[in-house]
């Protein structure tokens, strides 16, 4: 089909719940991604912080295509080699005990928020228990995950959520401890706000959590799902700080494409019993197999050391930008390649002109630029990025 015939098409059946740009992307190779009519970008989104390493890898495809000709799907009623060797692999990387594969990374908020309810069941015998999570947070669009997002925009339209939700600011110690009582079961947040606006914990405020949550045997669940997976140059972004949470999430990176996510945790907060969570697909053979891939991956490649030298070279170049641009940037935060600017313009009209020089970008929030690209990138692909950038804001 010819681009204009697919995008009417997709315009005719689709559920408007995207607004989406007038592109059809057809393949991708390395970093650069081609619509059906050839026109190339260079990636730096990677579906949204998703495909860390790229399109077409060799290793990646042979690995699932070779799964696809053995097995893609049992149940969870048995057992399958991928799946236990990607929970062995995850263990491992993140220091938790125990976890669950899930489709998505919002059914792995869905988990967390269960399993943490359900250890406060089980230590009280009452089903009364709150949660506190933080104002700006994004952790998914499903009931449960809209609950705890700190945005009204996000909730009010869905009203009534669940219940025992209450909202602390980031990175304000005092306040997310005034709204702590008897009832608490957990603290959850974004190690770094993604959706929020790029804005990663401050050490003192997430270590000082850690040892609160100890002290009051009140479980700490950090959502990694678009932080982790080597984005801000450690496996997972606490690892950064030096704790551990009691319950995380994981998802995007973690099969570089196909559906899969999780929750984990450490061994006394694994309170879940056979019947009190589930999921048909989730876990399969093949999305499994796809995460053991992509773990040995990270070990093959030495993708960490690749993350932390571009993203040195990504912030000095966002910071040059930021310096020639004052009336149109006014900020610059992030961690590793998960970086953002702050604009005093409008943000879509700047990420619409990007695209329109050759390189894909996106938005977090309305005035902040998003840069998650694949893990893979390298300084030629930051100053091929920049240029489209530069270009851009001259036009601001």
């Amino acid at each position: 089909m010819e681009k204009n015939e697919i995008i009417a098409m997709g315009e005719a059946h689709l559920l408007h719940t995207y607004n989406r740009f007038p592109i059809v992307l057809d393949h991708g190779d390395g970093m650069y991604l081609y619509e059906t009519d050839g026109t190339k970008y260079l990636d730096f989104a990677a579906g949204i912080a998703v495909f860390a390493f790229g399109y077409g890898n060799k290793t990646y495809n042979d690995a699932l295509k070779e799964q696809i000709d053995k097995l893609v799907h049992t149940s969870n009623l048995y057992y399958n080699e991928p799946s236990v060797t990607a929970a062995k692999l995850f263990c491992e990387a993140s220091g938790m005990d125990r976890v669950f594969f899930t489709n998505s990374g919002t059914e792995a908020i869905e988990g967390a928020i269960k399993l943490a309810r359900k250890y406060y069941y089980n230590k009280h015998g009452k089903s009364d228990s709150e949660i506190i999570s933080m104002n700006h947070s994004f952790h998914g669009r499903s009931m449960g995950a809209v609950s705890v997002t700190g945005k009204k925009a996000y909730r009010e339209p869905f009203e009534p959520l669940i219940g025992g939700v209450v909202f602390a600011e980031f990175n304000d110690l005092n306040d997310v401890l005034s709204k702590v009582n008897e009832k608490t079961c957990a603290i959850i947040m974004e190690t770094v706000q993604g959706e929020g606006g790029i804005y990663p914990a401050d050490e003192t405020f997430l270590r000082e959590i850690r040892k609160f949550c100890t002290e009051h045997d009140i479980c700490l669940i950090l959502d990694e799902i678009q932080c982790g997976m080597g984005r801000t140059g450690a496996m997972f972004a606490y690892q950064k700080y030096g704790i551990e949470p009691d319950i995380m999430t994981s998802a995007k990176a973690l099969g570089c494409g196909v559906p899969v996510g999780c929750f984990a945790c450490k061994e006394a907060f694994a309170a879940m019993v056979p019947g009190d969570h589930g999921s048909t697909y989730g876990g399969n053979p093949f999305v499994t197999k796809a995460v053991e891939t992509v773990f040995g991956m990270f070990k093959d490649s030495n993708i960490l050391q690749n993350v932390n030298e571009t993203a040195a070279y990504l912030w000095d170049a966002l910071e040059a930008v930021k310096k020639d641009f004052p009336n149109v940037v006014s900020g610059h935060r992030g961690l590793g390649l998960m970086q953002g600017l702050v604009l005093s313009v409008p943000v879509g009209p700047v990420v619409k002109e990007v695209i329109a020089q050759g390189c894909i970008l996106i938005s977090a929030g309305t005035d902040v630029i998003r840069f998650v690209p694949p893990l893979i990138a390298k300084p030629c692909h930051v100053d091929e990025m920049i240029s489209c950038l530069r270009a851009a804001l001259s036009k601001q």
